[in-house]
């Protein structure tokens, strides 16, 4: 697979943060990581970048949580998929929920790939590196 540019984290948890970019880096996963503790911050810093007015690059990648604080995962995931953009950026919700009504909703949004029940792990992120290659 290739390896990914950008890797963004959404995640109010800094355990959950911390694993992630340590497993992603033993995996050799991404090059970089844009960090975010909630929906709203994370939007607030993509939104110029996705609608061209920022020289920054869009992550290739978002890991997003659900249960955050200001902006939870499903406020973000409304307002991120209204904004117009030329990059795809693929998004992965990676949550505690076992909720069946979360996984079916994630579903309804074309943007998000698939969903993974933390705690994450090696296996997790070699099955995120794999299924990004399915497209």
């Amino acid at each position: 697979m290739k390896k990914i540019d950008l890797a963004c984290i959404v995640d109010d948890d800094p355990i959950f943060v911390f694993g992630a970019k340590r497993m992603m880096q033993l995996s050799n996963f991404c090059n970089g990581f844009l960090i975010f503790n909630n929906g709203k911050d994370a939007l607030n810093h993509l939104t110029p970048i996705m609608v061209g007015n920022s020289k920054e690059i869009l992550p290739d990648i978002i890991l997003l949580d659900l249960n955050m604080p200001v902006m939870d995962g499903w406020q973000f995931l409304d307002e991120f998929i209204k904004i117009k953009t030329t990059k795809k950026v693929i998004i992965y919700i990676v949550s505690s929920s076992i909720d069946p009504a979360d996984f079916k909703k994630s579903q309804k949004y074309s943007q998000v790939k698939n969903f993974v029940i933390k705690p994450i792990s090696e296996d997790k992120i070699k099955f995120i590196m794999e299924d990004l290659t399915s497209e």
